[in-house]
């Protein structure tokens, strides 16, 4: 379905290599995700070209900028039709990567892909659960390397969501549109309050113009435990 040689040539521009596992994957990929959104909307970028370049290129481009070590563990906020989270996984197969959304058909589709794809085998997995309920649970409170999640709220509200799964040490990496600065301004200080501190925002621009960021958050101290909150008393009262 897919230019496997255009997705080829556009990852090794950002420094993300692919072999000809990962190509066929990608391929299978954009089938079965065109093919299930005509039953579950999960993406309004269909055409071939543009989800070579909106949906894997942009996702890829976390990779170079966060450089997982082998076996890390990641999580998805927020994770969708699995971006950027399926992408990183098809070009890192070692990852273990928990996809979090709140939507049962989307979790159903992500399970149903990753199995077709082969990329169970290092436990990567999509889970039923709000953010905030999993930022609560023992069983994902700070226990990833990274968080991840790619234009799902505003930085402020995101980082209270995200920053609680990553352990003290870890990366919160936030994937933005190209104007951010105001946007990370207003979330300094609630990045702060959760244990978090800005190290650095990428930018780069995709091979059809638009502008991205990613905004680096390193843990280094813990997440008080009143942390995150309900997801109404975020909306109600971000922090500031």
């Amino acid at each position: 379905m897919i230019d496997k040689v255009s997705l080829k040539e556009k990852a090794a521009a950002i420094d993300v290599e692919l072999d000809d596992t990962a190509l066929t994957r990608f391929d299978e990929y954009a089938s079965f995700l065109v093919e299930y959104n005509e039953k579950v909307n999960l993406t309004a970028i269909t055409e071939p070209e543009d989800i070579v370049i909106k949906h894997f290129t942009d996702s890829l481009s976390l990779l170079p900028v966060i450089k997982p070590e082998k076996n890390a563990k990641i999580a998805d906020v927020g994770a969708g039709a699995g971006f950027p989270s399926v992408p990183v996984l098809i070009a890192r197969p070692d990852l273990k990567i928990t996809m979090i959304d709140s939507s049962n058909k989307r979790v159903t589709f992500l399970n149903l892909l990753i199995e077709k794809l082969g990329l169970t085998q290092s436990g990567s997995e999509a889970v039923h659960m709000r953010a905030e309920e999993a930022g609560n649970s023992p069983k994902y409170r700070e226990r990833f390397d990274f968080a991840v999640a790619r234009a799902v709220a505003n930085l402020r509200e995101l980082s209270e969501y995200c920053i609680p799964l990553v352990k003290v040490g870890g990366v919160f990496a936030s994937m933005k549109g190209a104007e951010i600065e105001e946007e990370l301004t207003g979330a300094k200080n609630a990045i702060g309050t959760l244990g978090g501190k800005v190290e650095k925002v990428e930018k780069f621009t995709l091979p059809n113009g638009d502008g991205r960021s990613i905004v680096v958050t390193k843990k280094i101290s813990q997440t008080q435990t009143k942390y995150p909150r309900p997801s109404a008393k975020i909306a109600k009262k971000p922090l500031i």
